[in-house]
């Protein structure tokens, strides 16, 4: 394992050394104070309501070996209190967190996959991860770490791996360019430009900008790899494709790696891919068709790094989603639930809707919750949901939040009467009510929405 010390984090973050030994190594980062095991190294932050530089003599008592802090004047009686320990201070405890991972990352010669996206980060992160790791040992990105601290704080945690998937996540320009930089991919993967964050950004030309900032960071001779079924990429792909090593997948256009003859139900997908002149068949255990472009990314990156193919079937076969992303289970009334409430966007409500809609002849009912971060656009984008719920596919939706009202308004003329169910935010009490009176033994019911919703409520009263 590479070590780092507090002398090593003194010299890249130029911060001032005001107490304890350079020797001291610093293993584990953490910047929650709650969260701190003894040996740890804290990290003090200050967000927009709580500063976290403030607690660190609770960091201290819990045992930590390093403090990193900024704007902090410490009393001798606390330092007193404690033996073999260091305070670095530093200008600013982000940008000391950012250089100190690059500075790590830099001490590891090993493939590094980043990925980005407006839709399916996660979700190809877990498979893409479960793939290489067939080959080697991986350290992933955990839950929501993808941002300008998360990623900093994964890329800290390396010890002994050999690869490295992480996600990057943004809301504006320039942020996925900032940790792009920071995580230094061999392989970078756009999984689609949609119209997540539109709000902020404008336009999706102007996502697409953004998600090419992943450019900025990647490794010399590294290779990108893209989803050529999205317009904005597969134009992308046929103006600049000869500046960058490009490797393609989709099912749609002409790609480098391509599903054909897909099979779908509720219990996973089926399809055929051929690689060299040889036909595959590819077993994935959850149902949509976006979980067949995951697939096909993950393929894409074991053959990059020279996995063999039986393996690379074997990880897909194996991989798990991360928690309330198309988790499907069965309660006792024999109900089929599907969990999709972790978060929603546009692009990720259509293919769930459409996900929906091809499953089964069981009765099947739509709960939908509002699309947040959408900006100005958010009541046509809402409403222009309504082309893609098809009554012949639905049997009926059930809506929660002010913003869904302009869908339960765009649907009304295309559903029978008492078909559609719309409910403030405030009103999930009712809409479960509601929802179980209409519930029969072995209906389907997916719920979707922003996570800022919480319909987390109601699938807890329904299963």
């Amino acid at each position: 394992m590479i070590n780092i010390t507090v002398g090593d984090i003194e010299k890249v973050t130029e911060g001032k050394l005001i107490y304890g030994e350079r020797n001291i190594i610093c293993e584990n980062f953490c910047r929650d104070s709650r969260e701190i095991e003894p040996g740890d190294t804290y990290i003090g932050i200050k967000g927009e309501r709580v500063d976290g530089n403030t607690f660190y003599e609770e960091a201290l008592k819990k045992g930590a070996t390093c403090l990193i802090l900024e704007n902090v004047n410490i009393p001798d009686e606390v330092l007193k209190k404690y033996s073999h320990f260091a305070i670095i201070m530093v200008e600013n405890t982000i940008e000391a967190l950012q250089k100190i991972a690059n500075y790590k990352r830099n001490l590891y010669k090993i493939p590094v996959i980043a990925i980005t996206g407006s839709v399916g980060k996660t979700s190809t992160k877990d498979i893409v991860a479960e793939v290489v790791s067939e080959k080697y040992k991986v350290l992933k990105t955990q839950g929501n770490l993808n941002n300008h601290i998360g990623l900093p704080l994964t890329i800290l945690n390396l010890r002994d791996h050999e690869a490295m998937v992480v996600e990057l996540g943004m809301s504006h320009l320039g942020e996925i360019s900032t940790i792009a930089k920071i995580a230094k991919p061999t392989i970078a993967i756009i999984t689609n430009v949609g119209t997540a964050h539109i709000g902020n950004l404008g336009s999706r030309e102007n996502i697409l900008k953004a998600k090419m900032e992943i450019l900025d960071g990647l490794q010399e001779g590294g290779t990108l790899i893209i989803n050529n079924d999205n317009d904005l990429l597969h134009k992308w792909n046929l103006e600049h494709r000869e500046n960058i090593n490009v490797i393609t997948y989709g099912i749609q256009n002409e790609s480098d790696v391509m599903a054909y003859n897909i099979a779908q139900d509720e219990d996973g997908s089926n399809y055929n891919t051929k690689i060299q002149d040889r036909e595959y068949n590819v077993k994935v255990k959850i149902g949509g068709e976006h979980f067949v472009y995951n697939s096909l990314c993950a393929i894409a990156v074991g053959l990059k790094l020279g996995i063999t193919m039986e393996k690379i079937l074997e990880g897909i076969l194996n991989f798990k989603l991360t928690e309330k992303r198309m988790e499907i289970s069965t309660n006792k009334k024999g109900i089929l639930i599907i969990n999709d409430c972790y978060n929603a966007n546009y692009d990720s409500m259509k293919a769930a809707i459409e996900y929906l809609g091809k499953l089964s002849n069981k009765r099947k009912i739509a709960v939908l919750g509002d699309m947040l971060e959408l900006g100005e656009q958010g009541p046509k984008m809402h409403a222009g949901l309504a082309d893609k719920i098809d009554p012949k596919e639905v049997d009926e939706v059930f809506l929660c939040g002010s913003l869904m009202k302009n869908l339960a308004e765009a649907l009304t003329d295309k559903f029978d009467q008492g078909k559609i169910h719309h409910y403030a935010t405030g009103e999930k009490e009712q809409l479960v009510s509601d929802l179980k009176e209409r519930l029969r033994s072995e209906d389907m019911v997916m719920l979707k929405g922003s996570h800022g919703i919480h319909l987390e409520d109601v699938l807890a009263e329904l299963r």
